[in-house]
């Protein structure tokens, strides 16, 4: 059993940016893949980035070129810099890593971003 927690969400003006943290339990090195989802109000979950253990990165198209997912796997904690931020990032975000075919997920952590 993996355990995700995340941290650093909170309210921020458009424009603004914000670090998220997901520190698991277990060594990050076991893990095959992981990632950061959002979902707001009345949507659907979705993929906000990825990050594979062989380092690649996939990001939404709506998060490109102001999201950067990484990883520190001395400290088995993954980030989330979210920079230039607008009020359609609003969101609970959770993060989610799958081991050995299993997917483990965050209590998820609020991201309120005002106009």
């Amino acid at each position: 059993q993996v355990q995700l927690v995340e941290s650093g969400g909170g309210l921020v003006q458009a424009g603004g940016s914000l670090r998220l943290s997901c520190a698991l339990s277990e060594s990050i090195s076991s893990i095959t893949s992981m990632g950061w989802f959002r979902q707001a109000p009345g949507k659907q979950r979705e993929l906000v980035a990825g990050v594979t253990i062989g380092g690649s990165t996939n990001y939404a198209d709506s998060v490109a070129g102001r999201f950067t997912i990484s990883r520190d796997n001395a400290k088995n904690t993954m980030y989330l810099q979210m920079n230039s931020l607008k009020p359609e990032d609003t969101a609970v975000y959770y993060c989610n890593a799958v081991r050995w075919f299993l997917s483990y997920w965050g209590q998820g952590t609020q991201v309120t971003v005002s106009s």
